[in-house]
Order: structure tokens, then C-alpha cells, then sequence
């Protein structure tokens, strides 16, 4: 291609006998007029984000944003044609790998870079690439089988307590906090939720509580601590069990709160409330089905049940980078995706909450903490485990800022439940 392109542009020298010599007519400089054509055309691909993309000392491409303002709010440098040609063929994975990587460096805020691109490219680039790959990523995320399910778990969650730890705050929670005030800590936020949680459930002494997935059991112990109740807390997360069973032997609680290894599809014995905080992202729609029969057949007729999950105004596959590299087989799904837990068992849905905006807080103090401990995280892990986890990270902020990700705490019970609060006020006051 390139030596066509050279003999297209310039009549070829001659060599010392005085015949013509092929491709040796400026080749760099034709090299680089195809490279800043494809930068061009990533820069547009950028649309109304204010960028400028830069490849090599000389290669440069402003976005139409950038153009239309004049200004920018971060360069996006390219290591080298390898890198600008991996994100051209597949935007929505071929970027974080290469930032992942180190082929690419944001100079500038990478929250502002990162929210400047979802606004623009509300899609992340998944299925807008130049190529087919990134559609097919979208459809070859990993299924939540039985065996499925402990795999993508191991990969996400096993990776080690001592790395949560550095980041996620004294409570270990790893789920979407809750700030009644600007002034709020994280570690106030998470019982603040746990608090939230409960009261929604209307818990009461000696009830019994399922929890579905209980990551490091803080919201379990919370309840038997200071509601009452006995919990049997279900998880397939080793590292996470250990952790909590401990925990629960520490503080006395080990005959209130059971942590049983196992998967949601197998949970049996009966129920007053059923629970589950961060793990429907984890179930996969086509599961749905199975984990309402879970419920049913569970829930007393007088019990209540709560989900809190990430979500999303309309039916769409999680971001294809976060689901091959951090959460596989994730699915956050939309509200009416979720109806497909309640109606087949006639649940009726008593509460619909969205704390999208306390999620994008949350994420900013787990990342404060994260950026505070990079060292130690890089000497456990390597650099780019370091960048891929930034990059997460920031991204999950920008998803939740910019309405890309919302998150839905659903309150629900069994049809003829009339045992409930009157009104809100129970949620709201000591």
C-alpha cells in the first residue's frame, strides 16, 4: 500500500545506473500523512468530546469538539501506529488494553477525559467500531452456569482480601454506599446503607434473614448485631467466606449468622426477609426466572425481600472492556429486565429507589483510597494490573455521573403481604 501510495505522489529517482529505484521516495513522509489520516478519523470518531490526539512528536488530530470550542481538556498520546490501529479496529477493547498497557497515556483529568468521552459516545464505542469485533464482544460475554458462575466469581473477587482491603474502607463493602450528608465518611456511608437496607426491610428481633450473596458478611453481621435477626448468608467466593467467618467469630456472632458456601440456585429453608446487595449483576437475565423460584418458594407470605443492584435506563450489555477484563459475565440490568424476578411469582413491588449519584461518591472515595495506595497495589500485582484497575475505577464514576450506569435498591413482597409500614417515615427517622 504504502509503495503504490509513493508512486502515486512523486516520480521515483534514479539509481546510479540509471534506472528507477522503488520505494525510496520520502516514505516517512507518506507514512505519516496515512497515520495522521487515521488519527483524523479517531478524533472524529470522538465527536464533540473536547480532545486532541497525538502520535509520535509530529502526528497530531484535533476532534470536532475540540475544534468547534477551541480548547481541550486532555491529550490522548498514542505510543505508536500498533496501538492507534488496535483502537481503530476495536474501540471499546482496544483502548483499555492499550491504557492498561501503558501504549496510552491521557495527559490531563482522566474523570474528565473519560466523562467527555461518554457523553460523547454514549456507548463507550461498543458496537460503533470500525469493525465487527466489538459487536461480537458484546454477544460472547461469560455465562452464569454453575460452574460459570464460581469462575467469573474467582476472577473478580479471589484475587486476594489484603487488595480490597487497601481501598474499600474499614466496612469491606463493596457495594454502593449511602450519604445522608455532603460531610459523610465512606466507611459512615456503607452503615448508613446497611441501616437503609434494614429499615426498608422493616426488620425485627429474631426474624430470619437469606442473604444472597454476601461479599466480606458486613451487611449480615449489621443485621444480627443491630436489628436481631438470624441471617443465613449465601456466597461461592472463598476468599470472601474466610473473611467474613472470621469476622463473625471475632465479634461474637457466629451463632446469629450462618455463611454458607454455596450458589443462589440451591438456597432452601424458610424466610421473614430475603436479601441481595451487588450479586443480580452477577446472575445474568436468563437466570432471572430461577432466582424468583428461589425467592418463592423461600419468602414467608408475610415477608418482605429487597435487591440493590447496578442498572440501566434501557436493556444493554456491560461495558465489553469492564466485562473481559474485571467483571466477567456481568449484566447490570434495566428495571423492566428486573420484573422478570417479580412477576412470574405475582411479587408485588413496593419500593423503587435509584442512588446512582451515591454510587458515583462511593467510587470516588474507593478510588481516593486506591490512588493513596498504588504502591503497595503495584508490588502485589504489577503496573498493569495498577492502570487496568485505574482505569475501572474512573470509568465507574464517569458511568454513574453520566446516567450510563444507574442503581436500583427494589423493595418487594408476596402479593397478599398487608404487613407493611404506612408510610416512609420508619426509613428516614431513629
Amino acid at each position: 500500500m504504502n509503495s503504490s501510495a509513493n508512486s502515486r505522489s512523486a516520480k521515483p529517482p534514479e539509481a546510479a545506473d540509471g534506472s528507477a529505484t522503488r520505494n525510496s521516495v520520502a516514505p516517512d513522509e507518506a507514512l505519516r500523512s496515512i497515520d495522521g489520516r487515521v488519527l483524523d478519523r479517531l478524533a472524529r470518531f470522538a465527536g464533540a468530546a473536547p480532545l486532541e490526539f497525538v502520535m509520535g512528536d509530529r502526528v497530531r488530530a484535533l476532534t470536532p469538539g475540540a475544534r468547534a470550542t477551541g480548547r481541550t481538556i486532555a491529550t490522548v498520546r498514542l505510543r505508536d501506529r500498533a496501538t492507534l490501529l488496535s483502537v481503530i479496529a476495536d474501540p471499546a477493547i482496544g483502548f483499555g488494553d492499550a491504557y492498561a498497557d501503558g501504549r496510552i497515556e491521557i495527559d490531563g483529568d482522566l474523570i474528565a477525559f473519560l466523562d467527555a468521552m461518554y457523553r460523547a459516545v454514549p456507548d463507550g464505542g461498543a458496537g460503533r467500531g470500525f469493525s465487527p469485533r466489538s459487536v461480537r464482544w458484546l454477544e460472547r460475554s461469560r455465562r452464569n452456569t454453575l460452574k460459570g458462575s464460581r469462575d467469573n466469581i474467582w476472577h473478580h473477587y479471589d484475587i486476594g482480601n489484603a487488595f480490597y482491603a487497601l481501598w474499600l474502607g474499614s466496612t469491606m463493602a463493596y457495594t454502593c454506599a449511602y450519604y445522608p450528608e455532603p460531610t459523610t465518611t465512606l466507611d459512615a456511608a456503607q452503615i448508613a446503607k446497611f441501616d437503609h437496607v434494614c429499615r426498608k426491610l422493616w426488620l425485627r428481633p429474631d426474624q430470619q434473614v437469606i442473604e444472597a450473596g454476601c461479599g466480606w458478611g458486613g451487611l449480615a453481621l449489621h443485621m444480627a448485631r443491630h436489628y436481631g435477626v438470624k441471617v443465613r448468608a449465601f456466597n461461592i467466593s472463598r476468599e470472601q467466606l474466610a473473611f467474613a467467618r472470621e469476622r463473625a467469630r471475632a465479634e461474637g456472632l457466629d451463632g446469629r449468622v450462618e455463611f454458607v458456601e454455596d450458589d443462589y440456585r440451591n438456597i432452601a429453608g424458610r424466610c421473614d426477609a430475603f436479601v441481595s446487595i451487588g450479586m443480580l449483576e452477577h446472575v445474568g437475565v436468563e437466570h432471572y426466572d430461577a432466582l424468583g423460584s428461589v425467592i418463592a418458594r423461600c419468602l414467608d407470605p408475610q415477608g418482605r425481600g429487597l435487591i440493590h443492584t447496578i442498572g440501566r435506563n434501557r436493556p444493554a450489555k456491560l461495558h465489553p472492556w469492564i466485562e473481559k477484563r474485571i467483571f466477567p459475565g456481568a449484566q447490570p440490568p434495566s428495571l423492566s429486565e428486573m420484573m422478570q424476578i417479580f412477576e412470574p411469582h405475582d411479587f408485588s413491588v413496593l419500593d423503587v429507589e435509584n442512588l446512582r449519584l451515591h454510587y458515583a461518591r462511593t467510587l470516588t472515595d474507593w478510588k481516593a483510597l486506591y490512588d493513596a495506595n498504588e504502591e503497595r497495589i503495584r508490588a502485589m500485582f504489577d503496573e498493569r494490573f495498577v492502570r487496568m484497575w485505574r482505569l475501572y475505577l474512573a470509568g465507574s464514576i464517569t458511568g454513574f455521573t453520566t446516567g450510563s450506569l444507574q442503581l436500583f435498591q427494589v423493595l418487594f413482597a408476596p402479593r397478599y403481604n398487608n404487613d407493611l409500614p404506612p408510610t416512609r417515615a420508619h426509613l428516614y427517622h431513629d
